[in-house]
């Protein structure tokens, strides 16, 4: 009995202890929470401040959304953000498991002076962390170029966008002061002469410590994006060896002013480029192309001659398909061969066509065979060119030099015959059509005018429009699968006329107000308006036609 009297206490001890023990399961929530480990101290009150310094509200939303992109995720904090030329410090958004605790402490009050101070505390999670910004990097080394510069105060006017300070701005004269004296002065650690004779020392002022009498004056501003690359790299800056030092004399005030001058900069190799509207042709290649005339094969230059006396205007492709495969791709590789035996037109009827020096189109009518008509096909399927391609800036040369392509195929390319389809744009000039309607229409010379246009060449208006809509629609019927009869384009001509006719006799048929003007301001030519409409029928009745299969 008594050894029972002693065990039960024992056992309702250890029940207690296990009790204690346990805790009770709370759920956890499932709210979200972001959080960004500012690399500061955020007071209450200067929370706004410091999302500021982060980009605000939108760059925190953004980099923390669902989906969002790799640069979206990329928060910079900006400790100085009204100065655009300190360097931010770059952080990110990493994935993170971590929970959120809402911590209460409540303190117990004082029965007495002496009792130390009592705290309750209760803790309970109210969310869950998936994403945090962190910044591990460091600052970096900041620079503050001098805001009295131009370019400084330039770029404080671009940041707070004051257009009038932007339409006064004018570029200041370059002083090439890129070294300037600052005066001789001796430094605090120099030895002071001593008012005690026995210690007197004469020394050369020659042989004091002295602050550097120049400084450099480059104008050196930070860039406008920084690198987020962290690592520091070997630059093992040197001396550009191209470099040479160029001295010039002032005529006012005879200073000599050096400065270094690049020997090996880029020299561009373009052909010579004139407008429509330019009064005479290039009768010889530019004189930086005359130069390195030596760098490229004479027999290919003398054979492009050849070419060029047989048929004064071309276009690339058609004169690419005049040599081999290995010859058109150094001369699309080069870029001194054809600049060396042609010029360029810019705009008007001929252009992008490359020109035998000395011919000009505008003033001989035969010309009129070498215009130049060119269709956008809007079902083409339009990719972003590579570096390569927009070098090229021919989207069909890739076409033309590739090395699988059938050399039957690529030799009539440029040609059109109404039955074949050669390439998916319509890039044609005129003398290469060899469609039987087209070429009559083409050769016709009764409806000519008498001096060039701009937009129509040789052509009048209504003739060049009645080309154009039948190679139209000739072509995109081929895109289309079936090859259009003529019968077919003669009556589209037919209504397209019929309905041009009508339209000007209602026309004239309108009693003008004397006195007044009848030509609105900024409407078209009375021929360019009937072009217009003509064109608009011809594609109107094609889309019927295709409608009607």
């Amino acid at each position: 009995m008594d050894s029972m009297d002693v065990d039960q206490p024992e056992a309702s001890t250890s029940a207690s202890t296990n009790a204690s023990i346990e805790a009770r399961p709370l759920p956890l929530p499932s709210t979200p929470f972001y959080v960004v480990e500012y690399p500061g101290r955020v007071k209450p009150t200067s929370v706004p401040e410091a999302v500021k310094t982060l980009g605000g509200l939108g760059s925190l939303e953004n980099a923390f959304k669902r989906g969002a992109t790799k640069a979206e995720t990329l928060v910079e904090l900006h400790l100085r953000p009204d100065n655009p030329f300190a360097h931010p410090i770059p952080g990110s958004v990493v994935a993170s498991n971590a929970l959120l605790m809402k911590v209460v402490k409540r303190k117990k009050k004082r029965r007495h002076p002496g009792d130390p101070v009592v705290g309750h505390y209760t803790t309970e999670v109210v969310g869950v962390i998936p994403k945090t910004v962190r910044f591990r990097s460091m600052a970096d080394y900041q620079f503050q170029p001098d805001m009295d510069d131009s370019i400084s105060k330039l770029r404080m006017t671009m940041e707070h966008m004051d257009v009038d300070a932007l339409c006064e701005y004018k570029i200041p004269e370059e002083k090439y002061d890129y070294t300037i004296t600052v005066g001789e002065q001796v430094l605090p650690t120099a030895p002071k002469p001593s008012a005690d004779p026995q210690f007197a020392m004469n020394l050369d002022p020659q042989l004091r410590p002295t602050e550097p009498t120049t400084r450099s004056n480059l104008r050196l501003f930070p860039p406008p994006i920084f690198s987020r690359q962290t690592i520091p790299q070997v630059y093992n800056f040197k001396a550009n060896t191209a470099s040479v030092a160029s001295i010039t004399v002032d005529e006012e005030t005879g200073e000599e002013k050096k400065r270094l001058i690049n020997r090996m900069r880029w020299k561009g190799y373009g052909p010579a480029t004139i407008s429509f509207t330019d009064a005479t042709v290039p009768t010889k290649p530019p004189a930086v192309v005359e130069s390195a005339r030596d760098q490229v094969d004479e027999k290919l230059v003398k054979r492009l001659e050849e070419r060029f006396d047989e048929r004064p205007v071309w276009t690339r492709m058609s004169l690419f398909n005049q040599f081999a495969q290995g010859e058109a791709r150094e001369i699309h590789n080069s870029k001194i061969i054809l600049p060396l035996v042609c010029y360029v037109f810019q705009d008007g009827p001929w252009r992008d066509t490359l020109v035998k020096f000395g011919y000009d189109p505008r003033k001989i009518n035969e010309a009129r065979l070498y215009q130049r008509l060119y269709f956008r096909n809007a079902n083409h399927p339009i990719a972003r060119p590579s570096v390569t391609t927009r070098r090229q800036d021919r989207s069909t040369t890739n076409v033309l030099l590739d090395p699988t392509a059938g050399e039957g195929d690529r030799k009539t390319s440029h040609i059109f015959d109404g039955k074949t389809l050669t390439k998916e744009t319509a890039a044609f000039q005129l003398c290469d059509i060899s469609d039987p309607m087209l070429k009559g229409m083409i050769e016709d010379e009764s409806d000519l005018r008498e001096t060039c246009d701009e937009r129509d060449g040789w052509y009048t208006t209504y003739a060049f429009e009645r080309i154009k809509g039948v190679l139209r629609h000739k072509f995109f019927s081929l895109l289309q699968g079936h090859v259009a009869p003529d019968d077919e384009c003669w009556k589209l001509l037919e209504n397209v006329e019929g309905a041009a006719t009508k339209s000007t006799a209602i026309s004239k048929g309108h009693r003008l107000r004397a006195g007044k003007h009848n030509m609105a301001k900024g409407a078209l030519r009375p021929e360019d308006a009937a072009a217009l409409r003509l064109k608009t029928i011809l594609d109107r009745n094609a889309k019927s036609l295709t409608t009607q299969r």
